[in-house]
């Protein structure tokens, strides 16, 4: 008899388990990001499909190169005076950036969804010039939307929600979705660049001279300017 009220006892111990698990499953991935995450719109609402039929579908049009070899990123002021120097309609954010930017020449305070921290650094030519990726790889079709996302982030860090990004189980495939840093693994990862996962020393170092190695001197032209010199020791490989 003692034997069995100790086995009967294991039930409810067991059923608090599941119940507590399921509860902290739920208030870790569902609850906590809604209370950790605020939203922003953009200045303007920028329409990407709407440029791109003007532009010829050619990103590098307002993401270019420069002669140096760095990246431009978002446009600067000028860029966009380029075409909007005059009212180009009467929509509510042509107005909006027409009189609220172009009329007083001041920047536009865009809300840059990768921004990384200043100790961190992404060269975009080690990526799109030498290892010949795609945009769309890391940004998704982007191009082809109407309007910009709400800008998430964290209102502890104020870092953009796309660092860590929405799935915080890591189990989508939308790169929208998945964080940036699941997306740089899926090529840095030890197998990704050739490194094995065994008998090695000292597998981050490894892995940090493999990834150095795949950047190897080449001729690049940028999209505005002449050719220039691009080596895998360059500093705008590691350095702002």
């Amino acid at each position: 008899m003692e034997g069995k009220d100790k086995g009967g006892g294991a039930g409810p111990v067991i059923l608090s388990f599941i119940i507590g698990l399921a509860a902290s499953l739920v208030l870790g991935w569902v609850i906590f990001p809604q209370l950790l995450y605020s939203q922003k719109q953009q200045p303007i609402d920028f329409n990407h499909k709407l440029h791109m039929a003007e532009v010829g579908e050619d990103c590098s049009y307002c993401h270019y190169f420069r002669e140096d070899g760095s990246f431009s990123g978002i446009p600067d002021l000028y860029s966009c005076m380029e075409c909007h120097s005059e009212l180009m309609g009467d929509s509510e954010e042509e107005v909006r950036l027409y009189e609220n930017y172009v009329a007083e020449e001041r920047e536009i305070p865009w809300l840059v969804y990768a921004r990384q921290p200043d100790c961190v650094f992404f060269s975009h030519a080690a990526h799109v010039i030498m290892g010949e990726m795609d945009c769309v790889t890391c940004h998704g079709h982007h191009g082809e939307t109407e309007s910009l996302r709400p800008y998430e982030y964290n209102v502890i860090s104020g870092y953009s929600r796309d660092i860590w990004g929405k799935s915080i189980a890591g189990l989508s495939n939308d790169p929208a979705k998945r964080s940036k840093m699941d997306v740089c693994a899926h090529c840095h990862a030890l197998e990704g660049v050739g490194v094995p996962t065994q008998n090695v020393e000292n597998p981050v170092e490894s892995l940090f001279k493999e990834t150095v190695n795949m950047i190897w001197p080449t001729t690049v032209t940028p999209t505005r300017g002449t050719s220039v010199q691009t080596h895998r020791d360059g500093c705008f490989v590691c350095h702002k």
